[in-house]
């Protein structure tokens, strides 16, 4: 567990110290002494006696207590050194900057295991191994630059890679995007990014400074853990944002259905971050643009006005806010537009954008500001562009602009392309605590990705209709495979999720007597290979006897047919569900519209199991083919609130059946308040 010796030690030991500030041991405690740690500082190095000038000492026995000690020294050297400090000398805090641990092999592995065993027995809290260490406003525990300067107020950001943290910082100082604490976990053996996360969110109101929390995530090792902290830290107010790499892999196991051929790792985490009110991140631009959008005043609504000395700009910035989902609305107050237009120069538009003219000046765009903050009431906010060709200082339009964002009360998002131009003007900016977007259309992409991330889900599983022991019982009493017919359905039926009607014969004459029982229309499909479709397996619309004694004997003639199945024919809108269980992730559930073309078109969204009704709504709502489930052209649509049910009590199930490994429903037939699944594939693992 994080403790106070490593986020506010009191002193500090660097073992591996070294003149050599080129080494890391030697640059680490360079960066500990340029930014002033006001603790007791120490080095150990048995080979030196003077170390940077500050107190060193070559036996260990000789070392004093100490709250924090920071290795760079050969793996195999730190278990003996960790296990003094830990036992001989009290100290409850070690980070591990050496590298030669688990990610060289089993050797590495058990050296390792060896050093964690010993500081969780005394109680201690481990940062690495295999990291590049630790910032906080107390202290600069590592050995890379560039230091941000940090302030209480800043972003919390954690990284499972060290360099991949060096390089977010660089991306995030030019921006004005604050730091209060780096956390690089390496190897995170003991203290991973959900240890972190726990941290945060069980200290949130000594934290509360803090609201952004940003994350460089490798592996998810507990995704329960993450989704629990990471949604009650975003119910407290926190604002998260987090890239997760490495997960653009569809798995090892060979997929037998749609669902696990269009399923991914990614598809569970992105289906998580939705869960916990994430915002996903998929490159470093984009976390550090979105992370100085988290840090300014929140924008309440879909509505933005874009104020500007130059066309292009806005032009582009209008394509990515709207292809986002956000929208930049005519101004309506015909007087408000008048008053505004007089105080401008002649040929400014004042349309939305709002452009003031390459010969703009800072009063007008002080005008231009309070007249969408006070009287153009469809504005929710504002992006201001404003660069320069170098003839001239904009320090006076930058001071405009520092003043209202700090005034207003919407939301301003300045785009000061000119980091050159007028790099001492920018510099002013920036020094006075604003953030810089300087790329519009990197803006645009993320505001619509902060805009569209949902709030936090509920966490309460939704039981209604779905009977757990019942679903227990049929799930022990199959055998690992493919689910046949009844089985089948006696799983939805225990779910609540309706089915046609449907019987599997196994004789040309049970297959008439069951065409009778059931009524024609019929529908008959084969019963044992996989893909139905592929070897012409299902006939529709089957009206008479003869026609379903033809279609019977000729279907029991294809390879694999072990029966023929006859059903009711349903007609409406074919829609279709899915699910693949993930390692540690639990079910990825995926829905869309149904048919042969599912694996084409690809137009399915995903959610993590148990679902709530607001996000299975969402679900369908982010389809591109909803307006086909609304209806379209005269044609009947389907209920979504009904489809949502079914979403719904499909993941509640799948919770009490993790056996289930792959499900495709496809397809589900919908016609108004009628939804029927029509075939459904089940693979279970034992």
């Amino acid at each position: 567990m994080i403790n106070r010796q490593l986020l506010a030690p009191k002193s500090i030991v660097v073992v591996g110290a070294s003149n050599d500030i080129t080494k890391p041991g030697g640059k680490i405690l360079k960066n500990l002494l340029e930014h002033e740690f006001q603790g007791e500082l120490r080095a150990f190095n048995q080979n030196s006696t003077d170390i940077q000038g500050i107190s060193t000492y070559n036996i260990l026995d000789d070392l004093p207590e100490t709250d924090l000690a920071i290795l760079a020294i050969p793996a195999k050297s730190c278990i003996e050194i960790i296990e003094f400090l830990a036992i001989k000398k009290n100290v409850r805090a070690f980070i591990v900057i050496s590298g030669g641990f688990s990610e060289t092999g089993p050797s590495g592995k058990l050296l390792e295991e060896r050093m964690t065993s010993v500081i969780n027995q005394t109680g201690g809290c481990l940062i690495g191994p295999n990291c590049i260490g630790v910032l906080t406003p107390e202290y600069a525990g590592v050995f890379t630059t560039p230091i941000p300067h940090l302030r209480s107020d800043g972003c919390d950001f954690v990284s499972g890679s060290g360099a991949t943290a060096v390089f977010i910082i660089e991306s995030a100082i030019p921006k004005g995007v604050h730091f209060s604490r780096v956390i690089s976990v390496g190897n995170s053996v003991q203290i991973g990014i959900e240890e972190v996360m726990e941290y945060w969110d069980l200290h949130a109101e000594e934290e509360s400074q803090m609201r952004v929390k940003l994350l460089y995530i490798e592996s998810i090792n507990n995704p329960d853990k993450f989704l629990h902290h990471a949604r009650s830290l975003v119910n407290k107010g926190f604002r998260l944002a987090a890239i997760k790499a490495g997960s653009s892999s569809a798995g090892s196991r060979a997929a037998s259905s749609h669902t696990g051929a269009m399923a991914s790792s990614d598809s569970a985490v992105e289906a998580l971050f939705r869960k916990a009110g994430i915002v996903r991140c998929y490159g470093r631009e984009e976390l550090t643009t979105v992370a100085g959008i988290l840090m300014t005043k929140k924008l309440e609504g879909k509505n933005m006005a874009i104020i500007t000395h130059a066309g292009g700009p806005a032009v582009m910035l209008t394509d990515a806010l709207e292809a986002g989902g956000l929208t930049i609305p005519q101004l309506s107050d015909s007087l408000a537009k008048n008053s505004l237009k007089s105080k401008l120069f002649a040929g400014s538009s004042v349309e939305n954008p709002i452009d003031f003219l390459a010969t703009g000046t800072a009063e007008q765009l002080g005008e231009i500001i309070d007249a969408c903050e006070n009287d153009f009431k469809e504005i929710d906010g504002m992006a201001v562009i404003f660069g320069s060709p170098g003839l001239t200082s904009v320090k006076d339009v930058y001071k405009v602009l520092d003043f209202k964002m700090k005034s207003c009360k919407k939301p301003i998002f300045p785009i000061l392309p000119s980091v050159l131009n007028v790099k001492k003007d920018l510099a002013y900016f920036l020094s006075h605590g604003n953030i810089n977007f300087p790329d519009e259309v990197l803006l645009g992409r993320a505001l619509t990705r902060v805009y569209r991330t949902p709030a936090p889900s509920d966490e309460n599983i939704m039981l209604e209709g779905v009977d757990v022991p019942r679903i227990r019982r049929i799930i022990e009493s199959c055998e690992t495979g493919q689910l046949p017919p009844e089985k089948i359905h006696a799983l939805f039926s225990a779910a609540s999720i309706p089915f046609v009607n449907e019987i599997v014969t196994n004789t040309s004459d049970e297959a008439l007597k069951a065409a009778r029982e059931i009524g024609y229309p019929v529908v008959m499909k084969v019963v044992g290979p996989i893909h139905k479709t592929d070897v012409g397996g299902v006939s529709l619309n089957i009206r008479s006897e003869e026609s379903v004694r033809l279609e019977f004997n000729r279907m029991m003639d294809i390879d694999g047919t072990t029966a023929v199945l006859i059903a009711e024919q349903a007609e409406g809108t074919e829609l279709f569900l899915g699910a693949k269980y993930e390692p540690k992730f639990g079910h990825v559930i995926l829905c869309g519209i149904g048919g042969i073309f599912v694996e084409v078109l690809r137009d399915f969204t995903s959610g993590l199991a148990p679902l709530t009704f607001d996000e299975a709504i969402s679900m369908i709502r982010n389809l591109k083919a909803y307006p086909i489930i609304k209806g379209l052209r005269g044609k009947p649509g389907v209920n979504r609130e009904k489809f949502a049910e079914i979403i719904v009590r499909l993941s509640s199930m799948l919770r009490f059946a993790t056996e289930i490994k792959e499900m495709d429903i496809n397809p589900l037939i919908g016609k108004g308040d009628k939804i029927v699944a029509v075939d459904a594939r089940i693979t279970i693992e034992k």
